[in-house]
């Protein structure tokens, strides 16, 4: 199972998400989109879901914190013990033994991350 995890910032739009999930590489194959419970419902997430075709997995901050991820932001580090949002979410929503296959990329505008992994499911 593919799941591709979405960090955004609040004023994000869809053409962002859209545009960091191409660069991660692309919605083909995905089962979900997954990012932090608080951001769950954020519209432009929303929108990129359905035009994906898939389910948005909300993954609770604290699932978050103490996942190895090989990129490292120093403020999403301080604020959910992790390196990178887009990185964990992938790794958490797609299940215990998930394995990264594309690492965070970013949009040009710096508003939406973009990761995708590949596991056995939660």
């Amino acid at each position: 199972m593919k799941v591709a995890g979405l960090g955004f910032k609040k004023d994000v739009t869809l053409a962002s998400l859209r545009e960091a999930l191409l660069a991660a590489g692309g919605f083909e194959g995905l089962a979900a989109v997954a990012t932090v419970s608080d951001k769950a419902d954020a519209e432009p997430l929303k929108q990129l879901a359905r035009e994906c075709g898939v389910p948005i997995k909300p993954v609770p901050a604290d699932m978050l914190a103490g996942i190895e991820t090989p990129t490292q932001s120093k403020l999403v580090a301080e604020k959910f013990g992790t390196g990178s949002v887009a990185e964990a979410a992938a790794l958490v929503a797609a299940g215990p033994r998930a394995r990264l296959i594309a690492m965070r990329a970013v949009s040009r505008d710096r508003t939406a991350t973009a990761a995708i992994a590949e596991g056995d499911g939660a």
